[in-house]
């Protein structure tokens, strides 16, 4: 019997992304109050090739796939969500004028189509789809994300221990203060973001899609009532994910000895890879043995730390959540049967719900 299939997303602005076993699809809250829904097809080369199986390759190609799709997903959702859908005019309509030049000016600053007056949220929706999943303009923002994360968690701990090194008696001393601040830098960061308006709503999205896996695995009809019950934390969360590697990170430069500081700086950012698959297989082990005695108790750092990065979700937060996780759900439904297999059931044997009409 096949291993069951873990559903898993992140939060975008006003919205949540969700993965499937084929597809991803993300949904966003349009001005309008309109939820709209955007679904891309995974990568079927990189998940379906023998090295997309592979222990800890895996790992380093799902992570790529996922921070990937999980930017475009953003940009995407920026896209809808700043949408404007009132219009500001006078009798005679010259403050409209003015604003959808200014409109198209911005557009037109930024490589975009210009915003059509007048258009539907659907239409809205598939040219933001355009911008986001049909061009290049992500890798500009994944390359600054990853310089500052990396900059920021790894080489920034290095640098600020070299500064007291001299007064600390050993190589392991060094590693553990390295790692101490290491994770009071990970843990201040969430905190200071976490106290930005718009970052709580997104903190709240992230509850939301919480909310819809944790209820779909026990089997809830995808009700906005009834996956409300359910907790903002869950085992296989991004925010444990990042917890592992920052603690496993202590280890692995503990083994590296004191080379010089430049070979040092190199290592920080070298075997991030590495060390992101070695935690991706740690939370992939876990995850099946989340009743284990001794592995909730590892799992509980990081499902006392998602507390800093979910928030209690409303119930239109809720509802825009299952339906990302709906959609993925129905294709992936469809394409088990277009193939000759299943339908996609739940851990608990519950059928997929149907998507949103």
């Amino acid at each position: 019997m096949s291993e069951p299939f873990h559903y898993g997303g992140q939060a975008v602005i006003e919205g949540v992304m969700m993965r499937g076993r084929r597809a991803m699809a993300v949904a966003v809250r349009h001005p309008s109050g309109e939820v709209v829904v955007h679904s891309e097809a995974l990568n079927r080369g990189l998940y379906r090739s023998p090295w997309g199986a592979r222990p800890f390759i895996r790992g380093v190609l799902l992570l790529w796939d996922t921070l990937t799709l999980g930017t475009r997903a953003l940009v995407y959702s920026a896209n809808v969500a700043m949408e404007d859908t009132t219009e500001d005019v006078t009798g005679d309509g010259a403050e409209g004028t003015k604003a959808d030049d200014a409109k198209a000016q911005g557009a037109a600053r930024e490589g975009r189509a210009a915003p059509a007056a007048g258009r539907s949220p659907a239409e809205q929706s598939a040219a933001a789809a355009r911008d986001a999943f049909g061009g290049g303009m992500v890798w500009g923002m994944m390359a600054m994300s990853l310089a500052f994360g990396i900059g920021l968690f790894f080489v920034t701990p290095l640098l600020l221990t070299r500064i007291v090194e001299t007064y600390l008696p050993g190589h392991i001393i060094s590693v553990l203060v390295e790692g101490g601040i290491r994770i009071a830098l990970f843990f201040g960061y969430v905190w200071l973001i976490g106290r930005l308006p718009d970052i709580r709503r997104v903190f709240a999205y992230h509850g939301a899609e919480h909310k819809a896996i944790n209820a779909y695995e026990a089997g809830e009809p995808l009700r906005a009532e009834r996956v409300a019950r359910y907790s903002v934390a869950h085992p296989r969360c991004g925010t444990s994910f990042l917890l592992f590697v920052v603690v496993l990170s202590i280890f692995v430069f503990g083994l590296l000895g004191r080379p010089s500081l430049p070979l040092r700086v190199v290592s920080r950012i070298v075997l991030v890879p590495a060390i992101a698959a070695v935690a991706y297989e740690g939370l992939r082990f876990t995850a099946r043995r989340t009743q284990n005695p001794v592995v909730k108790v590892l799992l509980a750092p990081g499902l006392s730390l998602q507390a800093l990065t979910t928030r209690e979700p409303d119930t239109s937060q809720v509802e825009v959540a299952i339906a990302a996780l709906e959609r993925v759900l129905e294709l992936d439904r469809v394409a088990a049967q277009a193939a000759g297999g299943t339908p996609v059931v739940s851990l608990t044997g519950v059928p997929a719900s149907p998507a949103p009409g």
